[in-house]
């Protein structure tokens, strides 16, 4: 397989010369192209020792060949190891002002980039942007690891292991068996909501949502895929959308999820409230179907309880509570400092904040997330099918187990 390895300015330059060796023991046919800056951190004769081919740095070198497009027509599969948010910004942006970012714009193979930067680079706004520009077009960013960084700072950011980067990019091209995720969560116990609380006016109608279910069935499988043991509360959950796949228990209304949640979280390790709650229910419900009379219909609501800030306060030493907000933009604010607010207000470990819509979140369709903190700050964001976006959030979950039994 004919594969480019584009290599930027970042010290982790160091760990693409490994990448390198391993993807050339392997027998793929692999060409270089490392930019300027990252030249001051690994040689142009590093490169071509450990190739066998020329390093290309520059657009002009070979121009009658017209190099940079050669090289991206001929290409079976890039990866940019590492890449810095700078590189990040250029190739989202479609700039085309180096080999590499030029090249990166003629080829139509998979492209793999596995981001390296500081915490704070990564998850500035900028960079989750670029991040997502990316991915909306097929790009395969992966998420970075968490880590020692340079110097004394830890944190995201820290590139992934050659040997990680080397499968995820196989794997896209079907060179390799899909890596199975690791199961650091083994032991643990988990509980994860899903679906739409309805709230019955009568026998017949109900207030609820467009909750399918279908995001937090995704989360409780990326869960029980790293080892966790989890029970799903499922409320109006079609059995065809969770497949009995975990241990269920049904609900339908808000007082129903509540108290089924509050059981089960005082046994689990992970609470993941991603079920949508219906925020009123009716004062008074009918016995009987409530016939029409020619006028209008009044119903008088009350809040139902927030099951999430029940959880957070009621939690047990130890315990990691993820919330979900279903938002949307408004006057006032965008869905994210919606978010943010909401963040601050119920105080779990992480809150999964999704703009929904007709057309995005509800149902069979894609998602995109953003994880913040219990301060409002940004941990990180993915977008993509909802088991993408399940996979993601629970590696956020799972980095904050291990920082905290460091």
């Amino acid at each position: 397989m004919r594969i480019l390895l584009g290599v930027t300015g970042g010290i982790a330059a160091y760990k693409a010369a490994l990448l390198l060796r391993s993807l050339t023991e392997a027998g793929h046919d692999v060409h270089v192209i490392p930019t300027q800056a990252s030249l001051r951190f690994v040689g142009a004769a590093t490169w071509e020792a450990l190739s066998g081919h020329t390093a290309h740095t520059d657009v002009f070198t070979g121009a009658a060949g017209v190099e940079h497009v050669a090289l991206g027509r001929s290409a079976d599969l890039v990866i940019v190891a590492p890449a810095t948010a700078d590189l990040l910004a250029r190739a989202a942006s479609g700039a085309a002002d180096d080999l590499l970012t030029t090249t990166l714009l003629t080829v139509t193979c998979p492209v793999l980039l596995a981001p390296a930067m500081h915490t704070e680079m990564w998850l500035h706004p900028a960079t989750v942007a670029n991040v997502a520009t990316l991915r909306s077009r097929g790009v395969h960013v992966l998420d970075p690891d968490s880590g020692r960084l340079t110097g004394a700072d830890t944190g995201p950011g820290r590139l992934p292991e050659p040997e990680a980067i080397a499968r995820a990019a196989l794997e896209l091209v079907g060179a390799v068996e899909p890596s199975s995720p690791p199961q650091d969560l083994a032991g643990l116990r988990a509980v994860v909501s899903a679906g739409g609380t309805r709230e019955a006016i009568d026998p017949v109608r109900y207030l609820g949502n467009r909750s399918s279910g279908r995001q937090g069935v995704a989360v409780a499988d990326a869960l029980a895929a790293r080892g966790a043991q989890v029970t799903l509360v499922a409320a109006n959950v079609a059995p065809a959308v969770h497949g009995g796949r975990h241990a269920v228990v049904e609900v339908v209304s808000t007082a129903d999820l509540a108290e089924a949640m509050a059981t089960r979280a005082a046994a689990s390790d992970i609470v993941v409230m991603a079920a949508a709650v219906a925020d009123y229910r009716p004062a008074t419900g009918s016995e009987h179907k409530l016939k029409k009379t020619g006028g209008g219909l009044t119903l008088e609501l009350v809040e139902n309880p927030d099951i999430l800030a029940g959880l957070v306060s009621g939690r047990r030493a130890g315990q990691v509570i993820v919330g979900f907000a279903a938002e949307t933009g408004d006057a006032d604010s965008d869905p994210l400092e919606h978010g943010r607010a909401k963040a601050r207000r119920k105080g779990a470990d992480l809150l999964a904040v999704n703009a929904v819509g007709h057309d995005r979140g509800f149902g069979d369709v894609p998602n995109a997330l953003t994880v913040l903190d219990a301060a409002g700050d940004l941990v990180g964001s993915s977008e993509g099918s909802k088991e993408e976006v399940a996979a993601a959030l629970v590696s956020h979950v799972a980095d904050l187990i291990l920082r905290r039994s460091a």
